[in-house]
C-alpha cells in the first residue's frame, strides 16, 4: 500500500470538531507558523540578572539627543528608567514630611517597627524613605532607620515595618530600644502603589463602569485601582501617568539619579492637568494629550481634581507646561460622547485612534483654530483593555470583549478560528491586563491574557497577519515591546513581586533551559478513506532540527505521538510515543482503527535538547485495510 502522507493547514482552529476539522491543526503550545509550516517559536533569556519590583505593565524605548539608548518601565508599585542593565528607580514623591513629624517605636524581641505620621496618606506596600533619624538606643541604629521602606499594616495616622539592615537583613529590637528617632526625623512617600490584581468596585474597571461615582476623588484613588502606566517621550524627556493618577515628567538631563516630578511642578506650569486615565505625545505636531484628564472649573482658573472619563485636553504646540486655551496658542480640549469612559488610545498612520468602552473614535491635526479634528468612526465597538491595541505595518489590530478587529482607513472584524475558545475562557473581570503585543519580525500580532480560572496572565493568542492563521499557547507575560530601538522583542514577567526583563526571540530556551511542553496537535483524520478499520505499522518522520550542536541518535529529540480512535466520539487511545532524532528514519507501531491524530511535542527528559529548535514537514504513515472486525 502506498503511503499516507500528512500535511495540515496552517493554523489552529477550535470552532469546529475535531472530525469536522480534518486536515488541520486543533491544539498547540509555544509553536507558530511560518510559511504554512509548524515550528517552535524563539526562547528567550533574561536582558539582565538584575530585577524590579512587583508586576511590569508598560515599556517604553527612546533615545537621548546623545545617543544613550532608555528603557521605561511602569510596573505596580514603581517606575523605572533603565540604562544599560541598571534599573533606576524614579518613581514621583507624593509628599514629604516636616522635621519631627515621624516617630518610631520598638518592641524588645520583635523586628516590627510602629511608625506614628499623622494623616500620612500611605496604603498598605507603600514605599517611604526616612531621613535625620538616630538610633532607638539598642540594636535598631540610625543607618537601619534612614532608608528606603516597604510598609506593612496601615491605620489612619500609624503604620508598620519591618526593621532591616542596610543590607536588608532582618533587624530585631531589644530592651534598649525605648527611643523614637529622634525630633529631625523626615518621611518621604513615594507615590501609592496601584493593585496588582483589578477589585471589582475599586476603581476604573473592565466590567463595573460606573461603580461608585463617576470621576469621584475618594472612589477612585490611583491607590485601589489595577496600576497600568501610559508613559512617552517629550524631546528626550519623559512624560508618564499611572492610569487615574497624575501626570509626570522625567528630565533626562538630570540623570538617572533624580525621580519624576508632577507636571504641576515645571517652571511656567499653567492649568496642567492633575489627573489622567492616559498620556501622550501627538507624533508630528507635538502637543502632550491627556486622555480621561480633569477639566477646568467653571470659571476655567484650575482643574476639578476630578476625572472626567470622556474629557481629553491638550497642551499648546511643543509646549508642556501651557494647558490654558488661548487665541495666542493651539491648547484645547473636547469631551467625547459615544460611551462612558476612555478605554485606550493609540498613535496610528497620521492620526490618533481613541476608543471607549463602545466606540472607536480618530483625532488629527488639522491646526489653528480647532487644533484637532475627532471623528466617530464606528460605535459598537469598543476596546477590551487599555493595552489590547497594536500597531503594525498592515494596520492596527486590537481587541474587543468579544472579538478581534483591525483599522487600515476602516474597521474589519477579522475572522478567528479561535474565536470561542479564547472568549469562553476569558476571566473578564480581568480584561484589564490584557496586553497587546506585536512581532513583526514573524508578522505576528497576539493579546496575553488570564484566562477564566487565573487572575494572573496565563495565555495568549497570536494572529500572523501575512498568512491569517492563528495560534495559542501558553506563557506569562505581563508586557511586551517589540523590537526597534532594541534589536530583540523585550518582556516582563513577574513572581511573588519580583519581576525581570526578557528578551525574546533569541536561541532556543527558555532561560538557558530546554523549553518544555512545547508541542502541536491535529485533529482527526481518516486512515484510508475512514470507511474500514486500518493497521499503522511504522511513522516516518519528517522533522528538521536547527540550533543545536548535538545530533545524532543521542542528540536532540522530539516525540512523535499517534493516537487512534473507531468512531468521533470515542476516547481517544494513545498507540505509540516514539522519540525522533535526526537520524531516526521510522518509528514502528502496531495500532488499529479508523481516524487518527498526529502529535509532536518536546521531549521535556532529554537533557541534550538545550539549544534545540523544529520545523515539521510532511509526515507519512504506513498504513493497509485491517478487515471488519
Amino acid at each position: 500500500m502506498p503511503l499516507q502522507k500528512l500535511l495540515f493547514k496552517p493554523g489552529i482552529n477550535k470552532e469546529a470538531t475535531d472530525y469536522a476539522n480534518e486536515g488541520g491543526w486543533v491544539n498547540s503550545n509555544l509553536v507558530r507558523f511560518r510559511k504554512g509550516l509548524p515550528e517552535k517559536i524563539g526562547g528567550w533569556a533574561k536582558a539582565t540578572s538584575n530585577s524590579f519590583k512587583a508586576t511590569g505593565r508598560a515599556l517604553h524605548a527612546w533615545v537621548a539627543l546623545e545617543g544613550t539608548k532608555y528603557l521605561g518601565l511602569g510596573t505596580t508599585w514603581k517606575y523605572y528608567v533603565v540604562d544599560g542593565i541598571v534599573f533606576s528607580d524614579v518613581t514621583p514623591i507624593r509628599s514629604t514630611t516636616a522635621s519631627g513629624d515621624v516617630t518610631f517605636a520598638a518592641t524588645d524581641g520583635s523586628s516590627t517597627l510602629t511608625v506614628t505620621d499623622t494623616a500620612h496618606g500611605a496604603v498598605a506596600k507603600d514605599f517611604v524613605t526616612f531621613s535625620g533619624a538616630v538610633g532607638l538606643g539598642g540594636t535598631v541604629s540610625a543607618n537601619n532607620l534612614n532608608q528606603e521602606y516597604q510598609i506593612l499594616t496601615v491605620t489612619t495616622n500609624t503604620y508598620t515595618i519591618t526593621a532591616k539592615d542596610t543590607n536588608g537583613d532582618t533587624v530585631t529590637a531589644n530592651s534598649s530600644d525605648s527611643g523614637n528617632g529622634g525630633s529631625s526625623v523626615v518621611g518621604t512617600y513615594q507615590l501609592n502603589v496601584g493593585l496588582d490584581v483589578y477589585i471589582p468596585s475599586t476603581g476604573w474597571g473592565s466590567d463595573t463602569w460606573g461603580a461608585g461615582t463617576w470621576g469621584s476623588v475618594t472612589s477612585l484613588e490611583s491607590s485601589n485601582q489595577l496600576r497600568l502606566w501610559s508613559h512617552d517621550n517629550f524631546g528626550e524627556d519623559l512624560v508618564m501617568n499611572p492610569r487615574g493618577s497624575g501626570v509626570f515628567y522625567w528630565d533626562e538631563s538630570n540623570g538617572t539619579g533624580t525621580r519624576a516630578i508632577a507636571l504641576s511642578s515645571l517652571s511656567g506650569a499653567n492649568l496642567t492637568p492633575t489627573r489622567a486615565l492616559q498620556v501622550m505625545v501627538s507624533d508630528v505636531d507635538r502637543h502632550v494629550i491627556c486622555f480621561g484628564a480633569d477639566p477646568l472649573n467653571d470659571s476655567s482658573t484650575a482643574r476639578t481634581g476630578a476625572i472626567d472619563p470622556m474629557f481629553i485636553a491638550w497642551s499648546d504646540q511643543e509646549n508642556i507646561t501651557q494647558w490654558e486655551p488661548l487665541p495666542t496658542n493651539t491648547a484645547g480640549s473636547f469631551r467625547l460622547s459615544a460611551g462612558s469612559a476612555i478605554v485606550g488610545a493609540l498613535r496610528a498612520r497620521q492620526e490618533t485612534l481613541i476608543w471607549t468602552d463602545t466606540s472607536l473614535y480618530s483625532m488629527t491635526f488639522v491646526g489653528q483654530p480647532f487644533t484637532f479634528s475627532i471623528n466617530l468612526v464606528n460605535e459598537g465597538v469598543g476596546l477590551v483593555g487599555p493595552n489590547a491595541m497594536v500597531n503594525t505595518p498592515k494596520g492596527v489590530f486590537w481587541m474587543d470583549k468579544k472579538g478581534f478587529y483591525s483599522y487600515a482607513g476602516a474597521i474589519k472584524e477579522l475572522s478567528c478560528s479561535v474565536d470561542d475558545y479564547v472568549f469562553s475562557d476569558l476571566n473578564q473581570t480581568q480584561s484589564f491586563q490584557i496586553f497587546g503585543f506585536v512581532n513583526k519580525a514573524f508578522n505576528e500580532v497576539g493579546w496575553f491574557y488570564c484566562s477564566a480560572d487565573s487572575n494572573v496572565i496565563d495565555r495568549y493568542v497570536t494572529y500572523n497577519y501575512e498568512e491569517n492563521i492563528w495560534m495559542i499557547g501558553e506563557l506569562s507575560r505581563t508586557c511586551w515591546l517589540d523590537e526597534g530601538i532594541f534589536s530583540d522583542p523585550k518582556a516582563t514577567s513577574s513572581t511573588d513581586d519580583v519581576g525581570y526583563l526578557f528578551n525574546h526571540e533569541t536561541g532556543n530556551d527558555d532561560d538557558d533551559t530546554a523549553m518544555t511542553n512545547v508541542f502541536i496537535e491535529s485533529a482527526d483524520f481518516d486512515l484510508g478513506e475512514g470507511d474500514f478499520y486500518q493497521s499503522i505499522s511504522r511513522i516516518i518522520p519528517d522533522v528538521k532540527f536547527t540550533g543545536s550542536a548535538s545530533t545524532g541518535a543521542n542528540g536532540q529529540t522530539v516525540d512523535i505521538v499517534l493516537k487512534r480512535r473507531n468512531f468521533p466520539g470515542e476516547e481517544l487511545t494513545t498507540a505509540v510515543t516514539g522519540a525522533c532524532t535526526s537520524v531516526t528514519t521510522k518509528i514502528d507501531t502496531r495500532a488499529r482503527g479508523r481516524q487518527a491524530v498526529l502529535r509532536v511535542q518536546s521531549n521535556d527528559t532529554n537533557a541534550n535538547d538545550v539549544g534545540m529548535s523544529f520545523r515539521l514537514g510532511a509526515t507519512r504513515i504506513d498504513t493497509k485495510p485491517d478487515g471488519m472486525r
